[in-house]
């Protein structure tokens, strides 16, 4: 019977997409585990995020690039054109971040700001903020995240390749006695364990971020309800308002940019993420 052949074949890819999502969400969870122990007992002697840590752990390297060219910008030390393009006025970075967007414009001093985006994301200075950010346990681990995803876009993939194979199987021309209502129901069984391991994962691993761990979540509502922060801008801003404006650009990327030709800007920006 060919739909009895199909249906074993739809088994067998829910049967192996749903283990590895599973496999994949019990290492993630033992990974993150430690690192939020080594977090809470580290809590009470961490100092408050910096305004770089912030942005990574809301939006991610693409995030700590952009806060750098908007601090940069209202400094006037960068300018960025509504057209997309940057303009280097100082070249004497003040910290690794904004010698990374600098070395990205190059030596002629000009750039569109897509590739200077992409490649101060890249910087070996954002990635070392990622590596402290994980070993506090603020940050989700790349591994963990990027395995987790790719468990979850299998299993979308399976659903589908179910439905396909059911959808073939009740087209085919009937070679048994077999009601065609009973064949859907067997296809049903398969298609019902994809979707329900979708909606546990959705439930069980997404309880924190793309990029911020529980702790690192828990700073950043506290750092929320305190953007009039005082101290420990790492290097991107001074204090009072300016400190609140881009304690909101780290937290909320360029939507917290209230200046239009600012926004304009980036709108050139090629997307690294999702802000």
């Amino acid at each position: 019977m060919f739909w009895v052949l199909l249906l074993l074949l739809a088994w067998s890819v829910a049967g192996a997409a749903c283990t590895r999502l599973c496999l994949a969400a019990v290492r993630a969870a033992a990974v993150q585990e430690q690192a939020n122990d080594d977090a809470d007992t580290a809590a009470a002697q961490r100092r408050d995020l910096t305004l770089y840590e912030a942005a990574f752990l809301s939006g991610g390297p693409g995030r700590v690039a952009d806060l750098t060219m908007v601090s940069m910008a209202r400094q006037r030390r960068l300018l960025l054109a509504r057209t997309g393009w940057a303009t280097v006025v100082d070249p004497r970075g003040r910290d690794e971040m904004e010698r990374s967007v600098i070395g990205a414009i190059g030596p002629e001093g000009q750039s569109r700001i897509a590739p200077v985006r992409a490649a101060a994301s890249a910087a070996d200075a954002v990635r070392g903020l990622a590596d402290r950010l994980v070993s506090a346990g603020l940050a989700v681990p790349d591994g963990a995240r990027t395995t987790v995803t790719a468990g979850v876009r299998q299993v979308r993939v399976a659903a589908v390749v179910v439905l396909v194979l059911g959808a073939t199987a009740l087209l085919v021309p009937a070679t048994s006695d077999m009601p065609r209502d009973l064949v859907a129901l067997w296809f049903a069984l398969p298609l019902a364990l994809t979707l329900s391991c979708l909606a546990v994962a959705r439930v069980e691993v997404h309880p924190y971020s793309r990029w911020a761990s529980p702790a690192g979540q828990r700073l950043l509502g506290a750092l929320a309800r305190r953007t009039g922060g005082t101290k420990g801008d790492g290097g991107t801003g001074g204090t009072g308002d300016d400190r609140t404006y881009l304690t909101s650009v780290a937290v909320r990327g360029i939507r917290a940019v209230g200046e239009p030709d600012l926004r304009a800007a980036f709108a050139h920006r090629e997307p690294f993420g999702r802000d």
